[in-house]
């Protein structure tokens, strides 16, 4: 898997699991939610991602996006 796939599969994750928890533990989860969206959002202009960038040093094989 290259890091952009594993970056939307984790960010996808995050949101689920956020959704989840808000739902039968409390609203405040949507505040990680809207944490992940945001990061999505400004990673998408600036190609800063802190998750990409910890996936490089592992050795992961770079994407297109990353």
């Amino acid at each position: 898997m290259t890091i952009d796939r594993i970056v939307f599969a984790v960010a996808g994750s995050f949101i689920l699991i956020s959704l989840l928890l808000a739902h039968y533990h409390s609203p405040n989860w949507l505040w990680f939610t809207t944490f992940v969206g945001a990061n999505l959002f400004q990673s998408a202009f600036t190609g800063f991602c802190p998750l990409a960038i910890i996936l490089k040093k592992l050795g992961f094989k770079p994407g297109c996006a990353f």
